[in-house]
């Protein structure tokens, strides 16, 4: 069983840089392991690696995997092959506790199993910089309380988990999280599987850029089948998620958290368009607002192109009258077009216009020609969701 130390910061290392694949026969050296790229380390629980070992003239053996060569000397290991290198630290664990080839204790593991030991573990100045935890019981409420006795602490706590689903758990225990995840896993999938995980949170931090566009046309169409899209989160004013007839621009149409004298707020809703309309969810996909169901993720965005990713709790589909509003982008002049259903509830995310009380977002009931809005404009080929490079007409 492979063991990999990681945390968020794992996010954006090329997957060529991460070697980790089903071995030939033979063995390594039990104890030893690791991988570090970008500043990341990795370590081997003990258990035995498979692969071909020959002799290296860095004075180590040579071991050989599918398409890998890794050379071993006294203190560093390293995967290569025609496109990446990846250096590896070695770690021995000995007696509970991790070192370095130095010999140097780098972390201390514990094991928690009842509320007695979990109430055990305290922060003191004796420690190592990191501590290894293994929750044999219960894992959500204990990962919440080390969250918070070692808030204020210099400690990074890590916790071993079996699969990316259990690392999800105990990096966003209390939204904080702990300091980082040991993965213990039999293949490559599962840590791939957990990068793409960091990926998305490191998504998260990036800023879309929106452009201004300019209403050309607003009218009523009829009647279609649209979707109310209900977030397990609450947006705030100037959020909403960004919808479009065509891929390669999508309005930011905002969420039902407005007062209104005739109808309560709800500021989890989007009344988001027809069921046709792309909708935009992490990695930089899209997908259809009929595909959208309980559990899915989307991405909500507020003027300033800050995003977030939130779990849709329900999806709504219902007849209602439908209003077409064309725009067209300020720099090439470049029309882009939106089905929202034709009520006041229904806006359209606009420009900040300086300090004091800024206008969020206009009804579309009152959108004119000549209205600033903001849509996101990107490449309008799709293949399942994916941006693609190819010839393609929408209109």
């Amino acid at each position: 069983m492979n063991t990999v130390v990681c945390s968020p910061s794992l996010a954006g290392i090329p997957t060529s840089q991460l070697p980790f694949f089903p071995p030939k026969p033979g063995r390594v050296p039990p104890t030893q392991g690791g991988v570090d790229m970008d500043g990341e380390q990795a370590i081997d629980d003990g258990s035995r690696r498979e692969g071909m070992v020959e002799s290296s003239p860095m004075n180590g053996p040579v071991c050989l995997f599918p398409d890998y060569s890794i050379q071993v000397s006294d203190s560093d290991v390293f995967f290569e092959n025609q496109t990446a290198i990846a250096l590896i630290h070695p770690f021995f664990i000995e007696e509970e506790k991790l070192f370095d080839s130095e010999g140097r204790r780098v972390a201390t593991f514990y094991e928690v199993s009842s509320p007695r030991q979990l109430q055990l573990l305290q922060p003191v100045d004796k420690q190592p910089d990191n501590v290894i935890i293994n929750l044999l019981d219960w894992q959500v409420i204990p990962a919440e309380n080390i969250v918070a006795v070692f808030q204020s602490s210099q400690i990074t706590v890590f916790a071993i988990s079996k699969t990316p689903s259990e690392a999800q758990v105990f990096l966003e225990a209390l939204e904080q999280g702990l300091g980082g995840i040991v993965l213990k896993v039999e293949d490559s999938t599962a840590v791939l599987e957990l990068k793409d995980y960091f990926d998305q949170r490191n998504e998260d931090n990036n800023i879309l850029s929106l452009t201004k566009a300019t209403i050309t046309q607003v009218h009523i169409s009829g009647m279609g089948d649209r979707v109310s899209v209900d977030l397990c989160s609450l947006m705030r004013p100037g959020e909403g998620l960004l919808v479009g007839s065509f891929a390669r621009g999508l309005f930011l149409v905002h969420s039902e958290c407005l007062e209104s004298n005739y109808i309560a707020s709800r500021p989890f809703r989007v009344n988001a368009g027809p069921v046709h309309a792309y909708v935009a969810i992490p990695g930089g996909k899209t997908c259809y607002l009929s595909e959208l169901n309980t559990g899915k993720e989307v991405i909500v965005v507020d003027q300033n192109g800050k995003q977030r990713t939130a779990i849709v709790g329900r999806v709504k589909i219902e007849t209602r009258p439908l209003i077409l509003v064309e725009a067209e982008e300020a720099e090439n002049g470049t029309l882009y077009s939106v089905l929202l259903q034709n009520a006041e509830t229904v806006a359209l995310i606009c420009p900040s216009q300086g300090s004091g009380f800024p206008k969020k977002a206009i009804h579309v009931t009152s959108l004119k020609v000549g209205d600033e809005i903001l849509p996101m404009v990107q490449g309008g080929a799709r293949h399942t969701g994916i941006e693609i490079q190819e010839f393609i007409v929408e209109k």
